[in-house]
């Protein structure tokens, strides 16, 4: 509200008061009352605010907080005891009552003492259970290292002699490409050692006889192992017919989210399966007449189903069989005529239109303008073949000669076998894979280029003990933080190579 205030002797001066209506009730502060009016009148207190301090940021307590009020006070036990003694006119019996004499004095130093002499007792004993325990697990440890140790010695004698037998059984029976070039490459090796020891020791006509002689023995070794070839010609086509009739008659495969593989057959698979069994059965040889019949009526039931020219060969050819079969001809001379049915039901099989699974594996597509991409010239053997037959070396600019022209000259002039360097290159190319770190240079390396790198960086052995078993040795990473490369790699054992690997700091 507003007040005049006088400010001169005569003049005033309008003011406004705000009164501030408290929201809490005032304290008492003591008054009087009127003793013939009753009025009561109140000590009055003043409206002001008071100020407040500005706050510091930190808590403050002030003393009277943080100090405790200490009182001691007597209080009365409820259990109340007392003593019962003898007197006049009362006997106390002391029949249960002990004499106790004082004994020698304890100081707290015995005691300390004692209990240490104690706990070293105790001490003493754990350390000798626990000594011999150690002794023991060390003992167990040791023996079970050393029976490690000799089992793995074992181990590998036992591998070693099974790799032995089974490269002497290799050698004895050549089936692969890997044999004949072990073969190629010992008359090599016995050529080059008979040659040396002829030119040592003998001149004149009887060196040029020894060395004809020498030359009649490699030509007859060379013819041998061509009739092996021959051989082992004739089983490797076997197997690979019936390894193509096989992924034609495989089942669909596919793996879900689980993990789990699903197999799905279609038509196309059992036509597949059905033509795989029928050409197994007339392969097979020494079966019952009545048994061949049911194959090769199946067989003849199954070719009438396309008509053309050569399911009329093919069942022309069962007709003849079954005649001379109730001729009773003998199974030899009926051979031919069966090889024959054999392989015009093969070319019959390998026509998509029959068999629509073998459409995507058959060496020469259906469609000729396929014939047209990725074909290459070789100018050794003068065929045109696909980019697959023509092996690329690192370090070539244009397409060479193809794998049989390659295998053909090895076979003929150097005779190297690259089989234990291809062991090496596929266990290296293995690791880095293992690694997942996008590495290259490891497949563009080729197996002459293993076989340089072995031979003449490495001299064959390797870099620690200098073990020339080239079974055992294997190439891995130098620094195993960067890629393998020519530049950074080593020639090591297998178990020198893990030992390698768990490196952390090659410099330390």
């Amino acid at each position: 509200f507003g007040t005049s205030i006088l400010t001169d002797s005569d003049s005033f001066q309008e003011v406004v008061v705000k009164i501030e209506r408290p929201t809490y009730n005032k304290p008492f502060l003591g008054g009087f009352r009127n003793m013939s009016t009753g009025v009561e009148f109140h000590n009055a207190g003043s409206q002001t605010k008071l100020k407040k301090r500005p706050d510091k940021g930190i808590q403050l307590f002030c003393k009277e907080t943080q100090t405790v009020l200490e009182k001691n006070k007597m209080q009365q036990t409820r259990n109340t005891t007392s003593t019962q003694m003898t007197k006049i006119g009362l006997y106390v019996s002391n029949m249960s009552d002990k004499l106790i004499s004082p004994g020698k004095y304890f100081t707290a130093e015995e005691y300390h003492k004692r209990r240490l002499e104690a706990v070293i007792v105790l001490q003493k004993y754990f350390r000798r259970w626990h000594a011999i325990h150690l002794v023991q697990n060390l003992m167990e440890h040791k023996r079970l290292r050393l029976a490690q140790e000799a089992q793995e010695e074992l181990r590998k004698k036992k591998e070693k002699e099974e790799k032995l037998t089974r490269e002497y059984d290799r050698k004895l029976n050549p089936k692969t490409k890997e044999d004949f070039e072990l073969l190629y490459h010992d008359v090599e090796l016995w050529m080059q050692e008979e040659t040396e020891r002829i030119n040592r020791t003998l001149t004149g006509a009887e060196r040029k006889a020894a060395l004809c002689g020498l030359l009649e023995q490699e030509a007859q070794l060379i013819a041998c192992i061509g009739r092996h070839k021959l051989n082992a010609n004739k089983e490797n086509q076997q197997k690979a017919i019936l390894h193509l009739l096989d992924k034609c008659a495989q089942p669909r495969r596919w793996k879900a989210y689980d993990g789990k593989i699903t197999e799905m057959d279609t038509q196309d698979t059992l036509r597949g399966k059905e033509l795989l069994e029928i050409y197994r059965g007339i392969s097979t040889k020494d079966i019952p007449k009545d048994e061949r019949a049911d194959v090769l009526l199946t067989l003849r039931c199954t070719v009438k189903e396309h008509e053309c020219k050569l399911t009329q060969e093919i069942v022309a050819l069962i007709d003849r069989e079954v005649d001379l079969m109730s001729r009773e001809v003998k199974d030899c001379n009926l051979e031919g005529l069966r090889k024959r049915i054999c392989t015009l039901f093969l070319q019959y099989i390998k026509i998509p239109k029959i068999n629509p699974e073998v459409a995507g594996l058959l060496k020469v597509p259906q469609d000729p303008l396929k014939l047209y991409k990725n074909v290459y010239f070789c100018h050794s053997c003068e065929n045109y073949l696909p980019s697959t037959e023509f092996p690329i070396p690192a370090n070539s600019r244009t397409v060479g000669r193809c794998r049989l022209c390659y295998q053909l000259d090895n076979e003929a002039r150097r005779r190297e076998a690259y089989l234990k360097y291809r062991l090496i290159l596929e266990n290296l190319r293995k690791s880095e894979a293992d690694y997942q770190d996008d590495t290259k240079i490891v497949f563009l390396v080729q197996l002459p280029d293993m076989q340089y790198l072995t031979e003449n960086i490495w001299n064959c052995q390797s870099a620690l003990s200098a073990c020339s078993d080239l079974y055992d040795l294997v190439m891995v990473r130098w620094d195993k933080h960067h890629e393998w490369s020519p530049w950074n790699t080593i020639l090591l054992t297998k178990e020198e190579a893990d030992a390698h690997l768990k490196l952390c700091n090659l410099q330390e």
